[in-house]
């Protein structure tokens, strides 16, 4: 009778790469689970926890039966003509199929027979035995390994100095324990047994592990590790937080913090959290520079004023050692992070010697693309479309073209060849100590933004047109040049340069800069050719605009069908609206589909837009006196009314309004369908409906395609 145990499956390893480690830590559990699972090997109520450290991949599966229950199997093998002789014996492909399934020496005439509906088949039934854990362990730990998201695959040398095998890092033990029992697999050249490592440092000698539900209170108590990662990561947050307070300080709130976090738990098996310091002085370098060097060099947490946002000259070291006298861990931390302070200060300072504007020579030895020439010639592109961009809005011209000008003058800092995060960062800082203009401060600080996030204001108007004109040159630019995003791939970023187009249109429209009564006075159709006319006459494709358009609405779809309904959304794209309009449409159309008249005329538009495909040319003038039906004069009279009424609303940017003054059309609508022959006999009277049509077309589709809601 199969028992049901816990079982627990460990690989001991060198230090596994800390960006990954969780990731392969939940893969490995999870491969583990899909595969027992397939093999009937869990019982009910399983549970599954997994275990990742810097030197271990594990996890432990509550319900695992010794072997599987048998199964009943029913094998299709081939058409009785083919299978079975004149006198009943089987024939060589009868018999060599048999033998393929595991079934030679079976009686032929134990086979049943069963018919497709043209021909009777033999199949084989049975009771197979169920898979015994050893078998089921051992192909569920195959396929885990194999299917890891190893970001880095090496290879190295087993004992034996022949055999090499090939994984994230060398492996050097392998612990599979079932209840109390070693259940005998192998992986990477290891067998299985129940020796379990401890820290490398706190921990003795590796002891055996008596039990597999045992396996994290042993490490926790005997070994000084911390298996699972989220119990880890929870620890050092727990402790940065009281030693931040102790402190009178926080940790920030900036994103960076949590992916440290994360990255840090990677790194050690048994934290404990030390405070370091650093001396005042290096506060006079600006506090970015300082931050990266602590968080990307050192893996340190810096601490900030709780109420001014500053940082403070104190930081928090996670490390893997825990001792009653951490002075010379703490010592050694700070001497360890002093020269990089210092470098940082020295880079600023010598930087600094040098005004920003006459480092913008220098971008024309720096290449951009060589198919799109260097970063001087780029910048001289940006300008013309910041230029471009400020006029139209009615800017200021002289500082988009400044901050234009400065914008990559950083490229050839000793701070960004040192940290290229600081880009755009360090420029605003030295730009600020050269006198420039805080607007255009502002737009440099501001340029590597994802999206902008608040409404554009007069103060803000720079800094937005800045991030337009340079996002606008990369999409026409890269595009051009055959390297728009495939699948994943997307290496310029492409995609993000779109959604921050979006973003921008969608807050010079809640600024006030673009309205929605008004197609402009930006437009992307414009915005688009501006980026093309600054690489020169005839340089740009006309088809790169229209590509990069529909790519950018394309992107408008993605971003509003996780919000709205699809359907509302695909009505709206489908026109191709003033891309600061695309939002407040679409929810014009999703209010409009709640309304009871919206299925019928949406049914109707497409009716009718499937009527119009047949008419050659354009529909003429309706002539009221052809009009003979009262069902056609009851819907020319709506369309003469309401039409003008919908105009008011759509020109007064009004989506709404417009919709529902449509929606009164339906009851004259419902009629014309019921009541009339649109595709009457009389050429004159069908061209004269089919006008009408047009009209009533044309009033339902000015917000929307409402074709595309019909089901």
């Amino acid at each position: 009778m199969s028992a049901v145990r816990p079982l627990l499956v460990e690989l001991f390893t060198e230090e596994l790469p800390p960006k990954a480690l969780n990731r392969l830590g939940q893969a490995f559990a999870q491969g583990l689970r899909d595969s027992l699972a397939a093999s009937g090997l869990l019982a009910e109520g399983n549970e599954v926890t997994p275990f990742a450290t810097p030197r271990r991949l594990a996890a432990l599966l509550t319900q695992v039966r010794t072997q599987a229950p048998d199964q009943q199997y029913a094998e299709k093998l081939m058409p009785v003509k083919i299978g079975l002789a004149e006198d009943g014996s089987a024939t060589p492909a009868l018999q060599k199929k048999l033998a393929a399934k595991g079934l030679a020496g079976i009686d032929p005439a134990s086979l049943a027979r069963e018919s497709d509906g043209k021909q009777d088949y033999l199949v084989a039934r049975g009771t197979a035995p169920g898979v015994a854990l050893a078998d089921g362990l051992q192909q569920a730990l195959d396929g885990a390994l194999a299917g890891l998201p190893i970001p880095k695959v090496m290879r190295y040398q087993l004992a034996d100095g022949v055999t090499s095998v090939r994984f994230v890092r060398p492996a050097h033990g392998l612990i599979a324990l079932h209840g109390d029992s070693v259940v005998p697999v192998t992986a990477l050249g290891l067998t299985a047994g129940r020796l379990l490592h401890g820290h490398r440092f706190l921990s003795g000698q590796p002891i055996e592990l008596r039990q597999a539900q045992d396996y994290e209170l042993t490490l926790a108590e005997q070994c000084h590790v911390v298996a699972a990662f989220g119990t880890r990561r929870a620890t050092i947050e727990a402790q940065l937080q009281t030693q931040a307070a102790r402190l009178g300080a926080t940790l920030g709130s900036d994103p960076e913090v949590e992916a440290l976090l994360d990255e840090v738990t990677a790194l050690v098996e048994w934290p404990t959290v030390y405070a370091g310091q650093f001396e005042p002085r290096f506060l006079n370098v600006p506090q970015e520079c300082l931050i990266l060097t602590m968080r990307l060099n050192q893996k340190y947490f810096p601490l900030f004023d709780p109420d001014s946002g500053a940082l403070t000259h104190r930081f928090l070291i996670v490390s893997n050692m825990s001792t009653r006298d951490p002075h010379n861990i703490i010592e050694g931390n700070q001497r360890v992070v002093r020269p990089r302070l210092a470098d940082a200060q020295f880079f600023f300072e010598t930087d600094r010697k040098t005004p920003l504007a006459e480092r913008v020579p220098q971008l024309g030895s720096i290449v951009y693309h060589n198919k799109l020439g260097t970063q001087l010639e780029r910048v001289e592109r940006v300008r013309a479309v910041a230029r471009e961009v400020a006029r139209t809005l009615g800017s200021a011209q002289a500082d988009a073209d400044r901050a234009a000008l400065l914008a990559k003058a950083d490229l050839g800092t000793n701070m960004v060849g040192e940290f290229p995060e600081l880009q755009g960062i360090i420029g605003a800082y030295y730009a600020a100590a050269d006198g420039e203009p805080a607007e255009v401060v502002d737009a440099l600080r501001g340029q590597y933004r994802i999206r902008i996030e608040q409404p554009v204001t007069a103060e803000s108007i720079t800094p937005a047109v800045l991030f337009i004109a340079e996002r606008a040159e990369t999409l026409v630019g890269i595009w051009s040049i055959g390297q728009a995003p495939t699948g994943e791939r997307d290496p310029f970023g492409l995609r993000r340069a779109a959604q921050g187009l979006i973003s921008a249109f969608e807050q010079l429209a809640a600024g006030g800069w673009l309205r929605a009564s008004e197609n402009g006075p930006l437009t992307l159709e414009g915005l688009l050719q501006a980026a093309a006319d600054s690489f020169g006459a005839g340089r740009i494709a006309p088809a790169v605009l229209q590509e990069v358009r529909e790519f950018v609405f394309e992107r408008v779809r993605n971003q509003l069908a996780g919000e709205y309904e699809r359907s509302a959304v695909d009505a709206v794209i489908a026109l191709q609206p003033p891309l600061h309009q695309a939002a407040a449409r679409v929810r014009a159309v999703t209010a409009f589909l709640a309304m009871p008249e919206a299925a019928s005329l949406a049914a109707a538009n497409k009716r009718i837009g499937n009527l119009l495909k047949k008419v050659e040319g354009e529909p003429g003038q309706v002539d009221a006196a052809r009009l003979a039906e009262p069902a056609e004069r009851a819907l020319a009279e709506a369309v003469a009314t309401l039409q003008p009424q919908a105009d008011a609303c759509f020109a007064a940017g009004d989506f709404g309004a417009a919709l529902s003054t449509l929606a009164q059309a339906r009851g004259a609508v419902d009629a014309f369908f019921a009541d009339v022959m649109v595709m009457a006999e009389d050429p004159a009277v069908r061209a004269n409906r089919l006008a009408l049509l047009a009209g009533l077309h044309r009033l339902m589709n000015q917000v929307a395609d409402l074709s595309r809601l019909a089901q």
